[in-house]
């Protein structure tokens, strides 16, 4: 029967057999320079059954399972594994049937297990968000200090706060399975009128929980930089969360790097120049340029490389964690699925293309199944996911009180937002937007929903 698959060789799909087949077709498999580029659904199915002299590469295992539910169900396609193994193998004898079963029964109940598991990951999650949703506050105006609270007063040391944050990405992405990141953009099968797409919400439910994280992270750093009344104060928040973001790109967390960034390039925060003035911020500006956006984010994946090099040399944990910045792992997906066609002109399944993939995902599964070595600081922990924070229009109101409008249009919008609700009312986040510029307009694609909105 098939190994189980380590993450390492799933990283790297290569050739299948390069000394077998340079190039050509072999078996209704199309190879170009010792890599697989094409077959037909059926010579893939095949491809995938072991015989007496052949056996499928990890690589290639993990390649096709990944891609194969763009063209067909899984509860299909195992059974015409099975038929296939039943001609090929004469498992129908009496001698042999009995045996196989039995193999079979604990496949079945190896994958039930798997299937449970990622289903009480999908359920935990869902338990935590009504929590948290409940505590996301939208202030109009800023809170008196009876209820007001700030991260100092939590975690005033920034690699200890870098450190839980690390925490928190790792147990969220222990929950994000291989398959929802094709799942996420799947299209229906234009040679299979029949079929529906297997695109139903709850298949990228870890996903979306991802993202929503990185936008509440954002805007719980604009909160606490808004929030405080005095411009020192301010100002030391904004050098804590720099400090902070520089100790979680030494860590390897790209993600939480981002959403610092980000939140402090928000508008209500970056106007606010009175308080910058008092900020230390070369290192702030070394950090914008790691993750400067400019020839799609060279600088960022020059990092990431070398990061995923220290992982892979690693001799301890804390080496090896690589947390990527998530959004960006997406587009690059997205563009990889919208760029390539699943299938080729002649019908082939374009297996090329899903190599690519299979290397992209690969990597992520690697590094998400690194043992966090942080001790975990609940109240730090509970604080992040728990904190109120700012709607966008409360943020911008918070901001104003801070430092008064200076032209035209802020002094109409500080006035149109003076004249909403000035109590504490429960919101959610003002939707899934990753407030990040591009370097060019055309960049500014739009995902599906579930994703980011890159402005």
């Amino acid at each position: 029967m098939p190994q189980t698959l380590s993450a390492t060789s799933m990283v790297t799909p290569c050739g299948f057999s390069p000394h077998l087949h340079s190039s050509g077709e072999q078996g209704g498999l199309i190879f170009q320079d010792g890599n697989l580029s094409s077959a037909s659904l059926d010579a893939l199915i095949q491809h995938l059954i072991p015989t007496t002299d052949y056996y499928p590469e990890k690589a290639y295992i993990f390649t096709f399972l990944l891609s194969s539910r763009l063209f067909i169900e899984p509860h299909e396609l195992l059974a015409r594994v099975c038929h296939q193994c039943i001609e090929q193998q004469r498992l129908d004898e009496p001698v042999l049937d009995k045996a196989y079963w039995k193999r079979m029964n604990q496949l079945l109940q190896a994958l039930n297990q798997k299937l449970a598991t990622l289903s009480h990951g999908q359920e935990g999650l869902v338990k935590i968000s009504p929590t948290v949703s409940d505590k996301l506050v939208s202030f109009k105006t800023k809170p008196p200090p009876s209820i007001q609270r700030e991260i100092l007063s939590v975690c005033s040391d920034p690699y200890t706060l870098a450190q839980q944050l690390t925490h928190v990405e790792l147990e969220r992405l222990s929950h994000i399975g291989p398959e929802e990141f094709v799942q996420a953009f799947v299209h229906k099968d234009s040679l299979d009128s029949t079929k529906s797409c297997f695109s139903e919400q709850n298949k990228t439910n870890n996903l979306e929980a991802y993202v929503k994280w990185f936008n509440r992270l954002c805007y719980l750093v604009a909160t606490e930089i808004c929030m405080p009344a005095k411009k020192k104060q301010r100002a030391q928040v904004i050098e804590f969360f720099i400090d902070v973001a520089r100790e979680c790109f030494n860590i390897g967390n790209f993600n939480s790097l981002m959403a610092i960034i980000s939140g402090m390039n928000m508008s209500p925060v970056s106007r606010l120049k009175k308080t910058w003035s008092k900020v230390k911020t070369a290192k702030f500006f070394i950090l914008e340029h790691q993750m400067d956006p400019t020839g799609n984010f060279y600088n960022y994946r020059t990092a990431l490389r070398g990061a995923a090099h220290r992982s892979l040399t690693a001799h301890s944990n804390r080496e090896k964690i690589v947390i990527p910045f998530f959004s960006l792992l997406i587009k690059d997906i997205y563009f990889l699925n919208e760029g390539c066609a699943n299938r080729l002109p002649n019908g082939h399944v374009n297996f090329e293309k899903f190599l690519e993939l299979a290397k992209q995902v690969g990597e992520f599964i690697t590094w998400k199944q690194v043992e966090c070595p942080f001790e975990q600081d609940p109240n730090i922990t509970h604080y992040l996911h728990t904190a109120p924070i700012f709607t966008e229009d409360g943020l911008y109101l918070a901001s104003y009180e801070s430092e008064s409008p200076e032209n035209q249009v802020e002094k109409e919008r500080w006035k149109s937002l003076s004249g909403c609700h000035s109590h504490p009312e429960a919101s959610r986040l003002p939707g899934l937007m990753v407030p990040l510029p591009l370097q060019a307009e055309s960049q500014a694609t739009v995902l599906p929903q579930i994703f980011v909105k890159l402005t």
